[in-house]
């Protein structure tokens, strides 16, 4: 039997603001727990919340990103629940009118676009933290998240593998941090994803039931966690039984998904509309504002980048993932004199692999673009080698010098580039090697690739890696005849 996956995310963000969506407490990470809640945020009586509008800027700003309808007119609702870490007993989110209506975002996944179409994007209150640990079988409850502005992000049930679901929660991410709306910080919960997951047979038309699973805080466990509940999902229909509605909870030392407790519908909440806030109205000088302060988005900065700078389209895809890498990478194509190749295959293979060593970003890198480009320079004017411009990386992360040419100076890793001196290593290396000489005069040119290979080694060991090597290939061919 042939099944067919069906993925349909939502993606909470976390909104960069410095004071939380319905009263003036920090949102600042990491502060001692519970001293950043305020008598709004814990739902004491007599208080009233009042609307951050940089809370609702930033969702217009989301919405124009997407090129969605805005909701020009939205309302606040209570969704009434009860938890220990919400402690007014309901979430102030939106439901009917939500600020950000349908709109959509592309992907690309092997090498193929997808367009993945968005439901909605509505503002809402964060709830507070329940802290099992060091507890003694008791939990703790922390409130500085309590209030914190969120964007929630509704996609339609497009996707059909994990694959697409973590390309498409990735061009979130970089959608977002293009945007400054939020920094998308996973560890810290600046995003959070909650991935719903059916599966049915290929060729159906109606939707299987699905299960959510909650909470989801990186692009790596959101892959594992919806194969691992795909697995789950096909044995348990080839198995007979059937699938019911939950929300579950993922288990990375597992690789399992478990079920935490059904999955509750709309009408469970017991939504309305929230009597303290009046509905919001958005001015249409301020949407037209915050359009005309739209940064390059980084669908149209890939394309860009593929026709100003004549990338493949993966390297493209690579570079806009991040804003700060992008800008990066420019900043190194404009030192290294135009030369973007060189420095999109420096900056995917050698800065970025030591950035995933160290676990860093590109924020953090040692390396600055302007140092990056100056050695690109001092390999394509032939001053170095592509092999010793490896050896001048290493010692500009490790903060040897303040460019690449005064580590070639002071190391003196100049490349050798006098013909004689070139001439007179080839002779010493032919003079100490008769019989592979022989060897390779005797042979037949199919055969001599390998064997001339040998002798370029040994002249660059003996010059310590500092010969031309297009100089070391011309002059050897004329000696060995």
């Amino acid at each position: 039997m042939t099944w067919e996956v069906v993925i349909g995310l939502e993606i909470h963000v976390q909104l960069n603001t410095k004071s939380k969506i319905f009263s003036g407490s920090s949102t600042a990470f990491g502060a001692a727990p519970n001293t950043q809640a305020s008598l709004i945020d814990l739902g004491m009586p007599g208080v009233l919340p009042v609307l951050n509008k940089e809370a609702v800027r930033n969702a217009v700003r989301f919405g124009l990103g997407i090129n969605a309808e805005l909701g020009r007119k939205s309302v606040f609702a209570r969704k009434n629940y009860f938890y220990p870490d919400l402690p007014k007993g309901y979430q102030i989110s939106q439901m009917d009118l939500p600020i950000v209506g349908k709109g959509f975002i592309d992907i690309t996944v092997d090498e193929k676009i997808k367009r993945v179409n968005i439901t909605r994007a509505h503002l809402e209150e964060d709830a507070g933290k329940s802290l099992h640990e060091d507890f003694s079988g008791m939990t703790g409850i922390d409130l500085n998240r309590a209030g914190t502005p969120l964007l929630e992000i509704v996609s339609e049930p497009d996707m059909r593998s994990a694959k697409e679901a973590v390309a498409y929660a990735k061009a979130i991410h970089a959608l977002i941090r293009y945007l400054d709306i939020s920094d998308g910080n996973m560890a810290e919960g600046s995003m959070r994803c909650d991935c719903n997951v059916s599966i049915r047979q290929k060729g159906e038309e109606k939707f299987g039931t699905r299960r959510e699973i909650k909470n989801v805080n990186s692009f790596k466990f959101i892959e594992k966690a919806i194969n691992s509940e795909i697995e789950w999902q096909i044995d348990e229909l080839e198995s007979g039984r059937a699938i019911h509605q939950a929300t579950v909870l993922y288990n990375p030392d597992t690789n399992k998904t478990r079920a935490m407790r059904s999955k509750e519908e709309a009408n469970d909440y017991r939504y309305f509309p929230d009597p303290d806030l009046l509905p919001v109205v958005l001015d249409e000088g301020m949407i037209e504002e915050i359009r005309a302060q739209l940064p390059e988005l980084p669908v149209a900065k890939r394309e860009r980048f593929i026709r100003d700078y004549q990338l493949p389209e993966y390297d493209a895809g690579v570079l806009v993932s991040d804003r700060e890498l992008a800008d990066f990478f420019e900043a190194t194509v404009k030192a290294a004199n135009g030369a973007a190749k060189p420095a999109s295959n420096w900056i995917m293979m050698d800065v970025l692999g030591a950035l995933n060593r160290t676990e860093t970003d590109i924020s953090a890198s040692p390396i600055s673009a302007a140092q990056l480009g100056g050695l690109i320079n001092r390999i394509n004017d032939n001053t170095i080698s592509g092999k010793i411009g490896k050896q001048v990386f290493q010692a500009l992360w490790d903060g040897a010098g303040a460019s690449a040419d005064e580590i070639i100076e002071t190391q003196g890793l100049k490349q050798e580039s006098d013909s004689g001196a070139i001439e007179a290593l080839i002779d010493s290396v032919i003079a100490a090697n008769p019989q592979q000489v022989e060897q390779y005069r005797a042979a037949e040119e199919a055969k001599r690739g390998k064997m001339f290979g040998f002798f370029v080694g040994q002249v660059m060991k003996v010059s310590q890696g500092k010969a031309n090597p297009g100089q070391v290939n011309e002059l050897l061919k004329k000696k060995l005849g």
